[in-house]
């Protein structure tokens, strides 16, 4: 797969790995900070072998003193966004409290494995698993959970940098945070925020993810660090703040009109709701999930039987033997 050999400034102790590949799943955005012989980093990759391709895009960029990363920001706990962790024995790893506490619910790399290479290709699920998930290598993979947790607000100094991280969720997940580093003026949202696709949210609801962009707004940050696709301005953020009250108001109307959720969905993306923005199935999830809390649905999130619901949809288009 093609990875970035080398880090994009952001500002001064900012460097930004961000490997791209709109249209798929799993290639989350990654910061490194750095100040005086410190190194932090905000998110690793999904597997080893992207992990190691940002430790090598990082070197020419860690300071001199630096043996080494020696603390991890997790702004969700997303394999995409975590099962780097194990690639940085002995740092500490700093997410929310809500994080750890759901991270039971969160497909392993062992169940990863087995979606990609066991489940039946000539299946719904079996075949969307190996389209976007079969590139990632999830053996030897363990998922090494936080070191350190908190919720609300938490205080994080990287030499000279001063960073706070702010607790959003549920939202995207049930413990979503991000980075705002005032001093340069820039905001790491992690998957609140996505851009050129879709979005996928598990927890939601639309307005708790809306509401975590508005703070992000509040902050009057100069650039914007989603968890997936390039930088954006606050005007981007402002228009995905626009795309989920659009969705909001139609699933909620669909709703209201007593449209099943899986109907409801496929009329949404009938209309042609955003359609210059990839990976249309995951408006499938969008929809199950704003109904599970129009409909008071409390019971755990089934993450993987969510993604099975986008499979299908996805399947019926561009399965084997369609364009």
């Amino acid at each position: 797969m093609n990875l970035p050999d080398g880090l994009v400034p952001v500002a001064d102790g900012l460097h930004l790995w961000s490997p791209g590949h709109a249209g798929t799943w799993g290639f989350a955005n990654c910061l490194l900070i750095t100040s005086g012989e410190q190194a932090a980093l905000v998110d690793t990759p999904y597997d080893r072998p992207m992990t190691e391709a940002l430790l090598a895009a990082a070197r020419p960029v860690l300071p001199a003193g630096a043996a080494a990363v020696t603390t991890i920001v997790n702004t969700h706990v997303n394999g995409d966004h975590t099962f780097g962790n194990g690639c940085f024995p002995g740092a500490e790893i700093i997410a929310t409290k809500a994080s750890a506490e759901h991270l039971c619910r969160e497909p392993s790399p062992q169940q990863m494995h087995f979606l990609t290479h066991q489940t039946p290709a000539d299946q719904p699920l079996g075949w969307y698993a190996r389209e976007h998930f079969g590139r990632f290598t999830y053996e030897g993979v363990e998922a090494v959970p936080p070191t350190t947790t908190f919720s609300g607000r938490y205080a994080l100094t990287v030499g000279d940098i001063e960073a706070e991280l702010i607790e959003v969720g549920p939202a995207h997940s049930a413990g979503d945070l991000m980075v705002h580093l005032p001093g340069q003026r820039v905001v790491c949202a992690g998957d609140v925020l996505f851009a050129e696709d879709h979005p996928v949210h598990w927890d939601g609801p639309l307005a708790r993810v809306a509401a975590a962009c508005e703070t992000i707004l509040a902050l009057e940050p100069g650039v914007v660090i989603p968890g997936h696709g390039p930088v954006m301005s606050t005007e981007d953020v402002r228009g995905y703040v626009t795309y989920l009250r659009e969705l909001e108001a139609l699933v909620h109307a669909r709703h209201a009109a007593g449209v099943p959720a899986g109907e409801a969905a496929a009329d949404i993306l009938a209309s042609g709701f955003h359609d210059h923005l990839g990976l249309r199935e995951r408006v499938v999830i969008l929809t199950a999930v704003e109904y599970r809390h129009l409909d008071g649905d409390t019971a755990e999130v089934d993450v993987v039987g969510l993604a099975a619901q986008a499979a299908a949809w996805a399947y019926r288009d561009h399965g084997p033997g369609r364009p």
